[in-house]
């Protein structure tokens, strides 16, 4: 009878450890508006990956790989997408969002044409992740907030989210239109207001800056949840595989 139960505790055990491990990855792949921030206690930066794990279940594990700074180029040159296709396995998914350091003309480490070598690893990240059976899906970038002095938010992001909406049609991906979301929010907030989504702090009003602070690109902890609920709100409708796993 010992022997039995023993046997039992034991499949139970080993039953387990297979669903944990078979538990669904969200890998995210992208740069610093994404990203998750050091002394997330203190740091009011946040990027909106950081963030998302509080929209989702603990059914799906949400392992954000986004990295300040990079773009679709340096993220493969450094070998953080090798580093995904090692574990990456059927049923996970791929979130991508680039667009705002492969603008960077003058760091060659970084700058992708838009229309060759950004939609050449567009379509990289794509094949390779059907072809270990996860799920792409493809998001155009954030806006700035980049107001006129008539009030009228300006492009800052050219011609790559168009490219990133061309490789989607093309390859039947998934796509969430970021841009076109966050244009709206900014909008909303008004040009004061939406200084709230982002980095606006005179010298000594937070003690994370020692000087002054109007960073128009990196999300605030408001402006990372605001772009979280967007992206959480599309998923739903353009990724139905998804929907068990969000609350």
């Amino acid at each position: 009878m010992k022997n039995y139960i023993k046997i039992n505790l034991i499949l139970i055990m080993l039953i387990a450890t297979s669903c944990m491990a078979q538990k669904t990855t969200i890998y995210m792949i992208g740069d610093s508006t994404m990203a998750n921030k050091k002394d997330p206690e203190t740091n009011p930066e946040h990027g909106w990956g950081q963030v998302l794990p509080d929209y989702f279940t603990k059914n799906a594990v949400i392992d954000n790989r986004a990295q300040n700074g990079r773009s679709s180029r340096s993220f493969i040159d450094e070998g953080r997408w090798d580093s995904i296709l090692k574990t990456l396995k059927k049923g996970d998914f791929v979130f991508i969002q680039f667009g705002h350091n492969d603008q960077k003309f003058k760091s060659p480490d970084r700058y992708t044409n838009p229309h060759v070598t950004y939609r050449h690893n567009l379509i990289k990240f794509v094949e390779e992740t059907r072809a270990k059976g996860a799920t792409p899906v493809l998001f155009s970038s954030i806006v700035r907030r980049n107001f006129n002095e008539q009030g009228t938010l300006i492009d800052t992001h050219g011609e790559y989210p168009v490219e990133t909406r061309l490789v989607a049609l093309e390859f039947n991906v998934p796509f969430i239109d970021l841009q076109y979301f966050t244009e709206h929010l900014e909008e909303s907030y008004g040009v004061e207001g939406s200084k709230k989504l982002h980095l606006h702090f005179e010298a000594g009003e937070h003690p994370y800056y020692k000087e002054a602070k109007a960073d128009d690109t990196h999300l605030s902890n408001l402006g990372a949840n605001e772009v979280a609920k967007l992206a959480v709100t599309e998923l739903k409708k353009k990724v139905s595989s998804l929907s068990g796993f969000i609350k």
